[in-house]
């Protein structure tokens, strides 16, 4: 798997790791990976924290674009960006969008627990090893989109991860899991409470999505929520 990661993601993992921390590619990227979709973002989690992190690339350009989450973005001299972001083990989310409060952690298992989706929750190593607690490669080759655990409390969390959903399902051709998708139309009154620009973004991406008209009829009263 590491031969489809660009040269300046892997440097940023053998630095993590070579100063003694855990380091993994993560997230969307590695989903894109292995649907042979070329990824636009890199994104890796380490179990260093985001002053730990400003110590192992003290030389390197780095951009504070979510300190208060604990993520960096590093830049290269030639402007690739990777964003690295500690292991976290998000507080409650009282306003349905952020977590009340951010506590790092040493385990990435407990990391990809706070995660969305079983898709969006695999890392590949610096070896190129595949770490997959959620089985999200499975539902990755039997196009199924899953929520992490108690769908309910996913979409309590943070409301957007049901259009977020609803738009992978859309571009990816997913069938949502039947538990997941219950629990998209049950909470759908929670999109209220995200603000327009965000509902907007999600929306366009839907809306371009190649199995967009067949996403939108099964799911027509989450979208009417928010039109």
């Amino acid at each position: 798997m590491t031969k489809n990661i660009p040269t300046f993601v892997l440097e940023v993992l053998k630095n993590l790791r070579t100063a003694g921390y855990e380091a993994y590619v993560v997230g969307g990227c590695v989903r894109d990976l292995l649907l042979g979709i070329e990824p636009q973002d890199w994104d890796v989690t380490t179990s260093a924290t985001p002053a730990q992190m400003k110590e192992v690339f003290a030389h390197w350009r780095l951009v504070e674009v979510g300190i208060e989450h604990g993520t960096l973005m590093v830049v290269s001299p030639e402007g690739e960006m990777v964003e690295v972001t500690a292991f976290r083990n998000d507080g409650g989310y009282s306003d349905g969008r952020h977590p009340d409060k951010v506590v790092y952690s040493k385990s990435l298992e407990e990391d990809l627990a706070r995660r969305d989706f079983t898709i969006n929750a695999l890392c590949i190593s610096e070896t190129g090893e595949i770490i997959d607690y959620h089985k999200g490669k499975e539902d990755i080759e039997n196009k199924v989109l899953r929520a992490i655990g108690d769908p309910y409390l996913r979409f309590e969390e943070d409301a957007l991860r049901i259009l977020r959903g609803i738009r992978f399902a859309s571009q990816l051709g997913l069938e949502i899991e039947e538990n997941t998708a219950k629990a998209m139309i049950q909470m759908r009154a929670r999109l209220s409470k995200l603000s327009a620009e965000r509902i907007f973004a999600e929306l366009s991406k839907l809306l371009c999505g190649k199995y967009c008209v067949d996403v939108m009829l099964n799911y027509k009263e989450v979208i009417f929520q928010v039109i």
